[in-house]
């Protein structure tokens, strides 16, 4: 999961690491009774303008136009109402050079996308910017495409990881899970349309709208998941598709979730052999071994004593300590702040906080403010929809308390948060099946995952990978953290770079051993 959250810029990739999403059932026979997109009158040319204004303090690419696509709300009557997916371009550089457009989508779920081209330009090389217009988008109910609200404030919402309580309870996660389901039936019965394979269907709109026959996708952790779920259904319309950090699309939500406490067990040392090299100066412990053993004991402090945090409404729990440590995680050159944060949290407790603690708390609790027209609730409105949408989950409470016990009991660091209810418990049955993933297609697909990623876990990429059989290959890195490229491994940048000019995946897959953190 890779998302924007509540706990500060520091941690706006919270919901960003889900990644968590999955897919089986629905067969191309039935999509073709679903009027995709062939089917339907001749989309018109998108009109490009102005972008909608962004949320304060987001910086926006002075280059980009931005534009709206109508879509069908639900697929199945695709002349009844319909809701627009707004969408931006960054032109290519050279007309003469330009091979196509590359759509590109960030993750979340949930997240919103308008501002991805101009925030990944920058690492690209002259090649891939003369030869692709980039694209951004937000995905339908998310950002500026018709957003979606389930009248939840901040209490309410809460974040995408629902840990148990101190002792391991879930009764109070039952009843919120519960509360949210049906508040979101009340306030947005639509809800139940804005699922992945509905975005997918809109993505082939926006294709037919931008006047391609096939578009190149570079999809980063739920991306991933959109992006397979698009190959599966249009074939034949993709051109190049790079999936970073990656979902299973045999473990729908669930059982992607499933695999967070193994991951997060193999990615902690990484920050807790960072600490520990601090240790004369953050009093952590001196090894990876104690560093872990500090965190895990201010974790179960946090949860029976929230610290509340001077001269603001805000306390921390063991719940955020461990949020804003999913976070941090995603990136490694975030780990020496991981390291300080933990320090600062520490003292908190001890009730020694000093000037630069707190000023590393500011960061953690500062608010980030929406889009203007955009809901406060839109992303945590969204991440139920999706997940919730998308696929079946149990609606045995028993069963939820079973799975978090032994999961609490196995990987400490999770505290059983992977295997506990969620509000999908509850929620209306999904409008369909999952798309059925398989081999069935051209090889046109790079799998981009890291050895310890705690957010899509490795195993969730190999698994993938065997899905797609010869369609794809697989690029792995001897690397933490969930992004891949740009992220210290010229292997791995040289073989997207390569594909990207000349679309031919390496003949074998490729394991990558040279990733030296930025």
């Amino acid at each position: 999961m890779s998302g924007k959250r509540r706990h500060g810029r520091y941690v706006t990739a919270l919901a960003t690491a889900l990644c968590v999403v999955g897919a089986t059932g629905c067969d191309a026979a039935y999509e073709e009774d679903r009027a995709p997109a062939a089917a339907h009158a001749p989309d018109p040319a998108i009109t490009w303008g102005s972008c909608p204004e962004p949320a304060p303090g987001v910086t926006r690419d002075p280059r980009l136009t931005c534009g709206t696509v109508a879509v069908p709300l639900d697929y199945d009557r695709p002349g009844g109402e319909s809701i627009e997916v707004t969408v931006s371009r960054l032109a290519a550089a050279d007309t003469e050079k330009r091979h196509g457009v590359l759509l590109l989508n960030p993750g979340g779920p949930a997240l919103p996308g308008l501002d991805m081209p101009g925030a990944m330009a920058p690492t690209l090389p002259k090649s891939i910017l003369d030869g692709y217009d980039l694209i951004g988008f937000d995905p339908r109910g998310v950002g500026h495409s018709t957003p979606q609200s389930c009248g939840f404030d901040a209490t309410e919402a809460g974040g995408p990881f629902p840990y148990p309580a101190a002792d391991g309870s879930i009764d109070a996660n039952v009843d919120a899970a519960r509360t949210q389901a049906e508040q979101c039936a009340d306030t947005a019965p639509n809800l139940r349309f804005f699922t992945t394979a509905n975005a997918a269907r809109d993505l082939d709109r926006v294709r037919a709208a931008l006047g391609e026959e096939k578009i190149s996708y570079w999809g980063q952790s739920y991306g991933t998941y959109l992006g397979t779920v698009y190959s599966s259904l249009y074939p034949d319309r993709t051109d190049r598709v790079i999936l970073e950090g990656n979902v299973d699309p045999t473990k729908v939500w669930a059982g992607e979730a499933a695999g967070w406490g193994k991951a997060m067990a193999e990615r902690f040392p990484d920050a807790a052999t960072v600490a520990a090299a601090q240790n004369d100066t953050l009093g952590l412990g001196g090894t990876a071994d104690e560093v872990t053993r500090t965190y895990l004991a201010l974790a179960d402090r946090l949860d029976r004593e929230p610290a509340p945090v001077p001269g603001t409404p805000h306390a921390l729990n063991g719940a955020v300590l461990r949020d804003v440590t999913y976070s941090l995680l995603l990136r490694n050159d975030t780990l020496p702040v991981l390291a300080q944060f933990w320090r600062a949290a520490t003292n908190l407790a001890d009730g020694n906080l000093t000037d630069a603690d707190a000023a590393v708390l500011d960061q953690v609790f500062a608010e980030a403010p929406p889009a203007p027209g955009v809901p406060r609730d839109n992303q945590a409105t969204m991440f139920l929809a999706i997940t919730c949408g998308d696929a079946e989950w149990s609606r045995d409470v028993d069963e939820y308390a079973t799975r978090v016990a032994a999961d609490r009991a196995t990987w400490p660091l999770t505290a059983g948060m992977p295997a506990n209810i969620r509000a999908c418990a509850f929620w209306e049955p999904p409008v369909e099946d999952p798309v059925t993933v398989t081999d069935d297609g051209p090889r046109t697909i790079m799998v981009l995952q890291n050895r310890r990623d705690h957010a899509t876990p490795w195993e969730s990429a190999v698994e993938l990978r065997d899905v797609l059989g010869d369609r794809a290959a697989l690029v792995g890195v001897d690397n933490g953290g969930h992004y891949v490229y740009n992220a210290g491994s010229a292997c791995a940048d040289e073989a997207v770079v390569d594909f990207l000019e000349t679309g031919h995946l390496p003949d074998e897959d490729v394991n990558c051993t040279d990733a030296a953190p930025r």
